[in-house]
């Protein structure tokens, strides 16, 4: 019905380019099938640009009914050139599965690595994925996964709440608003408190037909708030940390100090900069769901044991390396390590299976401690 490619094809390795299907029926047909060592990498050598590693359980995933071996970066880890991943094993066993495999870590990478320059554009205030609008319905739970290895506090994505075992969060757009007609904005917000249940919170959009301040204060004199969202869209905005600062100040001066301000609308790093100061919380839309995947490729490095690859690459196998002043260090496999660095390549796959468990929450707590280290930032 719908154009997705299912979940067995991708497993089964027909998610594929036409070129790997013709490679493995050349290689069986000559007989020929090496042992291979290949290694996924964005760049060669360090270039000073971090990004943000993310897509790993999938990728897993797809190798867990194989023969190979595989190490990789954790998710939620910062890298600079270099592998990412190293794959060991007969090279038919796995050739069918490169598409799928940079797909998984291109995507899911790219939505991690813009998500966590909007959570050091804003590091102290609630950030929430509203996305999943922008993408294909198949990738949403990839979109909010990713957001949240990145440090968000939340999505707005129902179905991704249950794949990922997250409550999905959000109140009312302004359709709701608009059901109900111009002037009528206390009844939707009453028929609104009336039919949700207690645990979901109070938060009124307050911009759809007059000026922000006068339907915030309408919304708190009608039901008790626990915030309210602006989402003036840029063509009506004007300076938006204006209307966010008036509104703060209506608030106060009304007896409304508990009511939070959330803004969305178009919003990005630029943005959450400037206006984190004056709001509690922000939706962030297109900025992170629309990013642009990580140009992973994937490449033999090593044949039957001897070094080998294409012109332009880097031959034999690497290590990388978090040093201890924060550096990304790639080194040829077997060669000592710098003084007090950290090795980043750690098993994933062990003839065909997973070896690591994956944790939103911890990969997001090592992808800011990471920030930190190597001075990650939102510009």
């Amino acid at each position: 019905m719908f154009d997705i490619v299912s979940p067995d094809e991708i497993r089964e390795g027909r998610a594929t380019d036409a070129y790997f299907d013709r490679t493995v029926t050349t290689l069986e047909d000559a007989d020929r099938d090496p042992y291979v060592v290949a290694e996924v990498c964005a760049d060669q050598f360090p270039t000073g640009a971090f990004e943000l590693f993310a897509g790993v359980k999938d990728a897993a995933n797809l190798f867990s009914s194989t023969t190979v071996d595989i190490d990789a970066l954790c998710e939620g880890q910062l890298f600079d050139g270099g592998p990412v991943m190293r794959i060991e094993g007969r090279y038919t066993e796995f050739a069918r599965l490169e598409t799928s495999l940079l797909g998984f870590l291109s995507h899911a990478s790219g939505i991690a690595t813009r998500a966590l320059r909007a959570r050091r554009a804003a590091p102290d205030v609630q950030l929430l994925s509203f996305g999943a609008r922008h993408v294909h319905p198949s990738l949403a739970a990839v979109v909010e996964r990713s957001a949240l290895i990145a440090g968000f506090d939340g999505f707005s994505h129902v179905a991704a709440g249950e794949i990922l075992g997250r409550e999905s969060s959000g109140t009312m757009p302004h359709a709701l608003i608009i059901c109900f007609g111009p002037n009528e904005q206390e009844e939707a917000w009453e028929a609104f408190d009336a039919a949700v249940g207690d645990d979901i919170p109070r938060i009124a959009l307050c911009d759809t037909y007059s000026d922000e301040t006068d339907e915030v204060l309408r919304a708190a004199r009608t039901i008790d708030l626990d915030g309210v969202r602006l989402d003036t869209p840029s063509s009506r905005r004007g300076d938006f940390r204006h209307i966010a600062r008036e509104v703060r100040w209506k608030l106060d001066t009304e007896g409304y100090e508990d009511v939070d301000i959330f803004l969305s609308g178009g919003l990005g790093a630029a943005e959450l900069r400037e206006l984190r100061d004056v709001a509690d919380g922000f939706g962030i839309g297109g900025y992170v769901s629309n990013a642009n995947p990580v140009d992973f490729a994937l490449d033999l490095v090593e044949i039957e044991g001897e070094p080998a690859t294409k012109r332009g690459k880097l031959s034999g196998p690497k290590d990388v390396y978090r040093t201890s002043d924060g550096d990304h260090c790639v080194l040829p496999a077997g060669t000592p390590s710098p003084a007090e660095s950290e090795s980043l390549l750690e098993p994933l796959v062990r003839d065909g299976e997973i070896v690591r468990e994956f944790s939103i929450d911890a990969s997001a707590t090592r992808a800011l401690r990471d920030a930190e280290r190597v001075g990650f930032e939102a510009d």
